[in-house]
């Protein structure tokens, strides 16, 4: 296990790269053979490029796509409890995952949109961030962070979009978007 008290990270705001700071949080942390786990909560119905890297940084990185996909946009047409089951679901997984005592880090990514969006209740996560393993870093990524989970945070990052080239008219890149 990691060195000392474990943090817990917050990436959150309305520009791009909560997921990957936190993606990068990941391989900084296999460099010193820290075992990582990335739960996503929103994510689940699309491939997308850390899908397949994941699966090269071996036996020390563990990448689960437990959300239904995206809610309410785009090419979504499952009903709202539909998106609520795979969210409880998803909660029942990391609870599993951070008491399991293999892991360094785990990544909760998208946690705090699935909370704004009402899928989960901000009040279990804040339980698991107070009952998380002493030791264990503990990530949130998404838009809207609560300021209950702020509150408890050792470390808050608000990524601020300024410009984005879907403004622009130009799609979502490969290698870059997703």
């Amino acid at each position: 296990m990691s060195d000392g008290e474990g943090l817990v990270i917050v990436y959150t705001g309305n520009g791009k790269g909560k997921t990957t700071a936190a993606l990068g949080l990941s391989l900084r942390a296999i460099g010193y053979e820290h075992k990582v786990c990335m739960l996503q909560f929103i994510k689940g119905s699309w491939h997308y490029g850390e899908m397949d890297s994941s699966k090269k940084l071996g036996p020390n990185f563990e990448l689960i796509a437990v959300g239904k996909g995206f809610v309410g946009i785009l090419d979504d047409n499952s009903p709202r409890e539909e998106h609520e089951k795979y969210a409880a679901e998803a909660l029942k997984i990391c609870r599993e995952k951070i008491f399991s005592e293999k892991y360094d880090v785990v990544i909760l990514d998208e946690v705090n949109y699935a909370i704004n969006l009402g899928l989960l209740d901000v009040k279990e996560i804040i339980k698991l961030i107070k009952e998380k393993p002493e030791k264990l870093d503990l990530v949130l990524t998404g838009n809207h962070a609560k300021e209950e989970i702020i509150e408890l945070a050792d470390l808050v990052t608000e990524m601020k979009e300024i410009k984005h080239p879907f403004k622009s008219g130009i799609k979502a890149k490969k290698g870059i978007d997703f």
